[in-house]
């Protein structure tokens, strides 16, 4: 199983497809009280916010963060996370 990432209608927010029950829906805009297995995900540069329910994370970027340079770290860190 590899995670997929398709856009969404937001430009600053991309969607990464797990392919399994991420667990209960959480929302966190920090890495303070956020679920264990997207704590890590504030540690990449540009990330604003995350959003996880059903079988997929919603991650936000900052305004001038570049998709370049953030998706493969995200992917990185839900693989080691969720698969």
């Amino acid at each position: 199983m590899s995670i997929t990432v398709e856009s969404t209608p937001n430009p600053r927010a991309m969607k990464f497809n797990i392919g399994a029950p991420v667990g209960e829906t959480a929302t966190a805009a920090g890495p303070e009280g956020a679920d264990e297995r997207i704590a890590p995900l504030f540690d990449i540069d540009g990330v604003m916010s995350v959003f996880m329910t059903a079988d997929f994370v919603t991650v936000t970027r900052t305004e001038g963060a570049t998709w370049d340079a953030i998706v493969p770290e995200v992917v990185a860190v839900l693989e080691a996370s969720f698969v």
